[in-house]
């Protein structure tokens, strides 16, 4: 029996009247590819956000390796906190920030590039890795973590090197070629030692050739480093290449889950992409 990883259930996210994540549930495993495609404003990136903690959701569950991360059940029993800062609090809300959840071991690369520009190639892995530090501010004032500031670095060179960066480790980020930088920006999620790896449209702005690239690319670091990745993505030949399972979301709504070969034959995905019915189809 595989072992589930993340685990969605019931997560609606709403926008005043907008609803943009309607009733969703998903099932990730342990190895897993798992792609979540749908039109442009099916939901998807919104869904993306839950997950990471960037949005508190309107209602639902989310859980990683069996143990909830997010949740808020506004019409449910009120439930006690028993970690953080407010531990011994009854609340309906769990909603850990974005670097608690990454602690925790899920990291994501976002839909618009967002590196630090300025710095250099290894600086941006680099800043990663803090993440996993140990050092205080009274051990890093003093000088005293030497032994993994040099740990951090030597982990920094690795996953340049699985990204086929270190030649370029010292050039600024800003100056690398679209492909490229979008490998370093996988390069710096994986620097904080993930487990599940979220990529939202990896593929976004590459031509052919490169999303050929990318589909090995991905696979071979997942084997690479024993992950499961979470994708949302565009580019329909790289999605049926590399997924093991597909969710498919139209206006906020799950439409169809599948292999890939059954959500290409599955009508309404057909229509929701081409707009038109079973028979035109």
């Amino acid at each position: 029996m595989s072992e589930n990883i993340l685990r969605v259930e019931n997560v609606t996210m709403q926008f005043g009247g907008v609803v943009a994540v309607n009733n969703l549930s998903l099932d990730i495993n342990k190895g897993e590819i798992v792609a979540l495609i749908g039109p442009n404003g099916a939901g998807k990136t919104t869904a993306f956000n839950v997950v990471t903690g960037v949005y508190e959701p309107t209602n639902g569950r989310v859980s990683f390796k069996g143990k909830t991360i997010v949740e808020n059940h506004p019409q449910g029993k009120m439930k006690k906190l028993y970690h953080g800062e407010n531990a011994g609090v009854y609340t309906h809300v769990v909603s850990p920030t974005p670097d608690k959840i990454t602690k925790l071991g899920i990291a994501r690369t976002f839909q618009n590039i967002r590196l630090f520009g300025k710095m250099t190639v290894f600086e941006n892995v680099l800043i990663a890795r803090h993440m996993r530090s140990k050092a205080n501010f009274m051990s890093a004032t003093l000088r005293l973590n030497h032994a993994e500031e040099a740990a951090n670095r030597e982990a920094a060179m690795k996953y340049l090197k699985l990204v086929g960066l270190e030649d370029l480790q010292l050039e600024k980020a800003s100056s690398l070629p679209y492909g490229k930088q979008r490998r370093l920006e996988i390069a710096r999620a994986l620097a904080t030692e993930p487990e599940l790896l979220l990529l939202d449209e990896p593929a976004a702005g590459m031509n052919p050739q490169e999303t050929v690239e990318l589909a090995h690319f991905i696979r071979d670091v997942k084997n690479q480093l024993d992950l499961s990745v979470f994708v949302i993505e565009h580019h329909m030949d790289l999605v049926m290449e590399i997924s093991d399972r597909i969710y498919v979301l139209d206006f906020g709504k799950l439409i169809a889950t599948g292999t890939p070969e059954e959500i290409q034959n599955d009508p309404h995905v057909i229509e929701a992409y081409l707009g038109v019915g079973d028979e035109d189809a």
